[in-house]
């Protein structure tokens, strides 16, 4: 379900970062060690830097830099294929593909275009334009982790510590921004578009496509880049009608995912025990202790709620979005089912993208029943048009539930009956359904 969030699992020796050099049986040469050992003073030194600029519970100016220090040296920005010859060509590339994405989203759905502006964007502007949203992410879990350290410190060690509790902060907020930008930089070298995680990251009204990235996912697939393009810019195009256009889906996603994260807690004894092993005079015991793993965060109800909530939301996004780009393209890329079913399963299975943001957040963000949402929102369209279905959206309380999704032809059979608008809504019916799925024991949540 979830993952410990920055830093409480402890470093995997079999993910081992692509530029780091590979153990081939012995110790790495003179020449390896002596530039390893020159990376690291130089990501202290400009850690140490950036210690006193840091006024919250991440240090995201040291996030931003290694991130894009990360990203520098490798070859995520590499421009091949059709964004060869220059970033011109690259980004006019994407243009003409959002257009004809756009023509033909417009027989298949009522919601009208959500960007006004489509790009190409390198690893490294991905990684500049959505840091503000996972600013927002992420504050409530480094403060939930940073408050706990402290109220767990004994008074005396408190009142010995005086004012390098204020340093512990700063050494707190490094280590937190550390692993984010290290964490960034692996996200940016593999999403697609600016909504691949299924959360508006960029830019609102912003259609953002990562062709470096998109031609690296081609290869393997046997299709034409160029026709892979225009499917996953129908797709980045579906997300940004709904994003642009449902004027209360943005914030319920991003606050969803706010409470879960703000949930957070830490089992206080478990800090007990440690803090006897931390020096206050000593800053990197304190990042050793907390990159120890002997802390797991706890899950709460209201957690369990959040997380029930947002699988849900998420799987309807992803759903809707399958089936509408399906409808728009047709039969005009000969891949498209080939390349339909590739990304759906990318999406449901996760991969190491969604791996990456359950070490920030401490939740994988999987539309886990996103087969379930697609045939949901293709019956509805079948049985009652595209506009009935597409103004299921205009309100929350019109949305199906994860109760809906177990059973489509209910949901389908109660919009015949006039439930497609909210005065056709019983809020009696509504509550004591919401309790009854409140209240039903839990089976095989994972149906797709």
């Amino acid at each position: 379900m979830s993952k410990p969030p920055f830093g409480f699992g402890p470093p995997d020796p079999d993910k081992r970062g692509e530029n780091e050099p590979s153990d081939s049986g012995g110790q790495p040469s003179g020449a390896e060690a002596f530039n390893q050992l020159g990376q690291m003073l130089s990501q202290l030194g400009q850690m140490l830097s950036q210690a006193g600029s840091s006024t919250g519970p991440v240090n995201y100016d040291l996030a931003k830099q290694i991130a894009l220090q990360n990203l520098s040296s490798s070859d995520s920005d590499v421009k091949l294929g059709f964004s060869s010859s220059s970033g011109g060509d690259s980004s006019t590339a994407v243009r003409d593909a959002a257009h004809l994405a756009e023509l033909w989203l417009d027989a298949a759905t009522i919601l009208p275009a959500g960007a006004t502006t489509t790009v190409a964007w390198s690893a490294r502007t991905w990684v500049e334009k959505t840091l503000p949203t996972w600013q927002r992410l992420c504050d409530p879990v480094a403060q939930q982790v940073s408050g706990a350290w402290v109220q767990a410190l004994p008074e005396e060690a408190k009142q010995a510590a005086g004012p390098l509790l204020s340093m512990m902060g700063q050494m707190g907020g490094m280590a937190f921004g550390s692993q984010l930008g290290n964490a960034l930089a692996q996200l940016a070298s593999e999403v697609l578009t600016s909504t691949e995680v299924g959360l508006p990251l960029g830019p609102a009204a912003t259609s953002a496509l990562l062709p470096a990235n998109i031609e690296k996912f081609t290869e393997g697939l046997e299709l034409p880049t160029s026709e892979v393009l225009v499917f996953i810019a129908a797709r980045e195009a579906a997300h940004q009608r709904l994003f642009a256009h449902v004027p209360w889906l943005r914030q319920r996603l991003l606050a969803t995912v706010e409470e879960f994260a703000s949930g957070i807690s830490v089992d206080t004894s478990a800090l007990e025990q440690l803090a006897g092993q931390i020096d206050p005079s000593n800053p990197a015991s304190i990042e050793e202790a907390m990159s120890s793993g002997l802390l797991e965060p706890q899950t709460s109800p209201e957690q369990k709620a959040a997380l029930n909530r947002l699988e849900t939301l998420l799987a309807l996004v992803e759903g809707w979005v399958d089936v509408v780009v399906a409808e728009a393209i047709g039969d005009r890329l000969p891949g498209a089912d080939a390349l339909r079913e590739t990304l759906r399963r990318r999406r449901a299975t996760g991969g190491p993208a969604e791996q990456t943001f359950a070490t920030l957040v401490g939740l994988e963000l999987r539309p886990r029943r996103m087969r379930a949402a697609s045939a949901l929102w293709k019956l509805v369209g079948d049985q009652h048009g595209i506009e009935k279905r597409d103004g299921l959206w205009s309100h929350p309380d019109l949305m199906p539930t994860a109760g809906d999704l177990d059973e489509p032809l209910d949901f389908a059979e109660r919009l015949g009956d006039g439930e497609s608008t909210l005065e056709g809504i019983d809020p009696i019916a509504e509550i004591e359904r919401a309790e009854r799925e409140k209240n039903k024991p839990k089976g095989d949540e994972d149906k797709s």
